[in-house]
């Protein structure tokens, strides 16, 4: 069964889920500017095959710690992560987009990110 978050639970992981997610993000930058390199130039400041290997693990590994504390995935570029929640008896996600500083949004479960509302 999926975790259920309250705000209070999924509020104290966001020192944890910005770090992961600023670690993410760089992998990310990395692997993009490797690839375009070595598929545009034959070779890149960054590394090669090996090194590109490498960077997806690391993005792997990563988007693993998340799931492993029940955070869903949504998006990976954006990052856009969701955590399972309950408000007055409705399913919902509390949402974060990678840029923000905090946890200050939801929406219901069957909405998804265009019901995207500010946390009460």
């Amino acid at each position: 069964m999926a975790r259920i978050f309250t705000v209070d639970e999924a509020r104290s992981l966001m020192p944890a889920v910005l770090r992961h997610a600023d670690d993410f993000v760089a992998v990310r930058a990395d692997l993009a500017e490797l690839t375009h390199d070595l598929r545009h130039e034959g070779e890149s400041p960054l590394g090669g095959l090996a090194e590109a290997k490498g960077l997806e693990a690391r993005m792997d590994e990563t988007l693993s710690w998340f799931d492993d504390q029940g955070i869903e995935i949504k998006g990976v570029a954006p990052l856009l992560v969701d955590f399972p929640a309950l408000m007055e008896g409705v399913a919902v996600r509390l949402c974060w987009l990678e840029g923000e500083t905090a946890l200050g949004w939801y929406h219901r479960a069957d909405l998804g990110f265009p019901g995207r509302r500010p946390l009460p």
